[in-house]
């Protein structure tokens, strides 16, 4: 640096008109947290963010990636579906981050999807979901239908002998197409169609008495019935609290949740809801080394009443390997880092390894928890590691559907005519 050069730079630091913002920048990787912090979903986003913000200051601890500082940018889409939409773009074109970790609702990742296609960024997205979607520019970090529904499924059907189900959801993309799934697969496995009752309601949702007594009303001719709920955000709240009231036991009528976890029931009297289960990748009394340390970690930083849950894991999981593509890769550059990803394995918190597979889906184990007095869950079910499958086998459009973006660089690939697919009636 020459004498002007100095002289420059340092009356600028004089004036109080630093420049550092613009230097800093290039000395940071920028990462992108895209959760709702307001709204019906804060319930569940809300911690997600907190997750991201432990995740990214670890690293930082240790030194950052490529020897640069990890630099978190925060906003709030809060639970306004098009606001994802503008959220991701403000993320890609105006604050230049390299990745984003975001969304919960697939309502919301549809909305940041063309987005994220348009302007090449990418997401990893940490919630179970229906599937039915492959993108080059996203990592499903969550539970496809074969590694959560359906398992459960079989859960109520081999080991409790549920004879009529009540497939109950919040109205958007996910628990729709979720049951038209779980449909065609109970009728696969001799359910009447009559035996089989949908019911949407909206978010935020809080008079359940009238369903409720639908659901009991199912019983009547002394079949067993079981709930399977894909109902999202604090519409959790009255549901449970109803089926408390009306004296609904497990016993009676088992409910198995795919978007309920220790968060949800944390702000819940939970005494009245012990039986009743949940189907995750993870939970939090999962028997680990690792999980009691990360859990540790998470409540000397958080306090002792804050739990930790799947989706949380999923971003344990995806920040872990992106952190190792960057490093593999040389670069945060998105191309650059999609190619890096595929195969690589970072433990999770349940004592195996997740695995990215080429359809960008990972291998996870599938659990089932049994709700306790203290809002924990007992872990009653524990599979090995299941792939991701993105196309069910259960809706016959796309049974015939593979994905694979690293050999065949396709995410519909259909299996029949051996060529790429482009559009998809529900994609």
């Amino acid at each position: 640096m020459n004498t002007l050069m100095k002289t420059s730079f340092a009356s600028i630091l004089a004036a109080g008109s630093l420049a550092l913002p613009a230097v800093a920048a290039d000395d940071t990787i920028k990462v992108g947290v895209l959760h709702s912090l307001s709204g019906t979903m804060a319930i569940s986003e809300t911690t997600l963010k907190d997750t991201m913000l432990m995740l990214i200051d670890e690293q930082n601890a240790k030194g950052g990636v490529l020897g640069k500082q990890l630099e978190a940018v925060v906003v709030d889409p809060a639970s306004d579906w098009p606001l994802f939409a503008e959220k991701a773009r403000e993320l890609l074109s105006v604050e230049n981050v390299d990745v984003i970790f975001g969304s919960w609702t697939s309502v919301s990742r549809k909305s940041a999807l063309p987005v994220l296609e348009e302007l090449n960024g990418l997401m990893f997205y940490p919630v179970q979901y229906e599937g039915e979607e492959s993108s080059k520019n996203v990592f499903y970090t969550g539970a496809a239908p074969n590694q959560q529904a359906i398992p459960a499924t079989d859960y109520f059907l081999d080991e409790l002998g549920v004879e009529k189900f009540a497939l109950l959801g919040t109205d958007y993309v996910y628990p729709r197409t979720t049951n038209n799934i779980l449909a065609s697969y109970l009728e696969s496995k001799g359910i009447a169609e009559s035996d089989i009752f949908v019911n949407y309601t909206p978010f935020g949702h809080s008079d359940w008495s009238k369903i409720v007594a639908d659901v009991v009303a199912l019983g009547a001719d002394g079949k067993k019935v079981g709930v399977i709920s894909t109902i999202n955000g604090d519409a959790n709240i009255g549901f449970y609290k109803e089926l408390a009231a009306a004296g609904v036991s497990a016993d009676d009528i088992p409910v198995v949740a795919f978007s309920v976890g220790e968060e949800e029931l944390s702000g819940l009297d939970t005494s009245n809801l012990v039986g009743h289960l949940a189907a995750w990748n993870y939970f939090q009394s999962a028997e680990s080394d690792l999980n009691d340390e990360f859990v540790a970690k998470w409540k000397a930083r958080m306090g002792e009443e804050r739990v930790f849950n799947d989706p949380m894991e999923a971003h344990v999981i995806g920040f872990n390997m992106w952190v190792q593509a960057v490093e593999k890769a040389g670069t945060a550059d998105v191309d650059a880092v999609r190619t890096a990803m595929y195969g690589l394995e970072v433990p999770n918190l349940t004592g195996g390894t997740a695995v990215m597979l080429p359809n960008h889906h990972l291998a996870k184990p599938v659990l089932i928890g049994e709700i306790q007095a203290d809002g924990q869950f007992d872990i009653i079910s524990q599979t090995a590691e299941v792939p991701g499958d993105a196309w069910t086998d259960f809706l016959p459009e796309s049974s015939i559907l593979m994905s694979d973006w690293k050999d065949l660089g396709c995410g519909m690939y259909n299996t029949e005519t051996k060529t790429c697919v482009q559009t998809l009636s529900n994609y």
